[in-house]
């Protein structure tokens, strides 16, 4: 995988043998923030070796620490399923949602 690189675009899930044969391929990427630290997450399948096909989707987010010129991979969370993913999501949005009306309401206070 291309876990190390120079710049956020060479940055990928996609990883061959040494016979050249792909096994794992990205199928989307989103960074989500740049810098010296940047967070990315990729959707991508790993292939399954017996049939030759490749596997339902799987999601990562992935931390990065660019050092010495190159982006290198420090941290990393799967998330294994389209259920998990979208488990992940309505938390994150509820979340979201109950942070973003205190914000307001705090907001409504600032104007006295």
């Amino acid at each position: 995988m291309a876990n190390n690189g120079a710049t956020i675009d060479d940055l990928t899930m996609d990883f061959k043998d040494e016979d050249g044969t792909l096994l794992c391929r990205t199928l989307e990427k989103e960074v989500l923030t740049k810098g010296g630290w940047a967070t990315l997450m990729f959707k991508y399948q790993d292939l399954d070796k017996n049939s030759g096909e490749f596997k339902a989707a799987k999601y990562t987010v992935r931390r990065f620490q660019k050092s010495g010129g190159e982006y290198k991979l420090k941290s990393k969370f799967v998330i294994s399923s389209a259920a998990q993913a979208n488990k992940i999501a309505e938390v994150l949005t509820k979340w979201a949602a109950n942070d973003s009306a205190g914000d307001a309401a705090a907001d409504a206070g600032d104007e006295d």
